[in-house]
């Protein structure tokens, strides 16, 4: 086969540009060595914390029909990390433990231990799990500021997607002060949304600032095919520290009380209620001191509304979500004022929250 002069030069050119592999090998960069920041920093972070993730897995113990033998049946399975070393303490989602009778801890070198509920949270999708008999060598993350993140900067989840061990995903953050509802149909707030691919597996797992900083606790995804669609969210970091800490001491979220019954959501909207009725108070708790009084029957039966929260600190409350969110925002001992409607009129109360008694 003759070659034309044309399809000589540019074999030779070729050749220049793509040289043999021993001439390639020659003053070029080693791979093994070489990473760009960006690469190094995620291996970094990567390497740091894995060790920290754990895979947490469910089951439950139920009795066959007709043998009435007893059968453990897999429930659910998520990520976790740890919280506490000392304790053996791990935080993951409710989701992940709901309704489970058997609760398991896998480490990153396949180690498994028992665990059980020290306490959870539905209203934040939050549990904490105590390992029984943990290693002594359990490390910790480090806890961020998810206030400290913007739009762009970049997040990486760890965690157990469709049962494979230990996955890296990166992105950045998308958005901020987004709203996602709880397994208990609460609002939960100020959640962050990320591009950093999260599947079902991931829920309970940690998502990291470029430090290795601990800054969300990856929850939920959102897509109509189950599986990641570049739209995930995660728990803010600066949620987690308040409501962690009362999980470990109480076993679940201790908010002052104002001691009354609300009528429910879908009263409200059958009856078109503007604000939140008061069904009734309970004798010697802060709003009976105050004189707010809850529903009554009239001669004939009928509905006779007493007071109807409408305001706290001058902040519009139209469910019962909003309400809870409110008593949330506060502790025991501090003064709120309650704005409420009543025969038309409209009446404002200071009222001193309590503790549950």
């Amino acid at each position: 086969m003759r070659l034309s002069l044309t399809s000589v030069l540019c074999l030779l050119g070729a050749i220049a540009l793509y040289p043999s592999g021993n001439a390639l090998a020659e003053g070029a960069p080693d791979y093994l060595s070489f990473a760009t920041n960006d690469e190094a920093n995620t291996t970094e972070v990567f390497q740091k914390a894995s060790p920290a993730v754990v895979f947490v897995t469910s089951s439950e113990l139920r009795r066959q029909r007709f043998t009435r033998n007893i059968m453990e049946i897999p429930r659910g399975a998520g990520s976790g990390f740890i919280w506490d070393a000392a304790a053996g303490l791990v935080v993951t989602n409710y989701h992940v433990v709901a309704g489970a009778d058997r609760l398991t801890i896998t480490m990153q070198d396949e180690e498994t231990f028992q665990a059980e509920v020290v306490g959870y949270a539905p209203e934040r999708d939050l549990a904490v799990l105590r390992m029984i008999d943990p290693p002594s060598s359990l490390t910790a993350l480090p806890l961020g500021d998810s206030s400290e993140l913007s739009v762009g900067r970049k997040v990486l989840a760890i965690g157990n997607p469709f049962g494979l061990d230990t996955s890296l995903t990166v992105g950045v953050v998308s958005a901020l002060d987004r709203e996602i509802q709880s397994p208990s149909n609460r609002t939960i707030r100020g959640v962050i949304q990320t591009d950093a691919a999260i599947n079902p597996g991931n829920s309970g797992g940690p998502l990291l600032n470029s430090l290795g900083q601990l800054v969300g606790v990856n929850t939920a995804i959102y897509s109509p095919s189950g599986g990641s669609a570049g739209i995930g969210f995660a728990i803010p970091v600066n949620t987690v520290v308040e409501v962690v800490p009362q999980l470990i001491a109480f076993g679940k979220i201790m908010r002052p009380v104002l001691g009354v019954e609300l009528a429910s959501d879908r009263w409200l909207r059958q009856y078109r209620v503007d604000g939140v009725p008061i069904v009734r108070t309970y004798r010697g708790f802060p709003a009976d001191n105050a004189g707010m009084v809850g529903a009554r029957r009239g001669s004939r039966g009928e509905v006779i509304l007493g007071d109807v929260i409408t305001h706290i600190d001058g902040e519009r409350v139209a469910s019962n979500d909003e309400f809870l969110s409110a008593m949330e925002a506060h502790q025991v001992g501090d003064t709120i004022k309650i704005t409420t409607t009543r025969e038309g009129a409209e009446r404002q109360f200071d009222v001193e929250l309590s503790e549950v008694q």
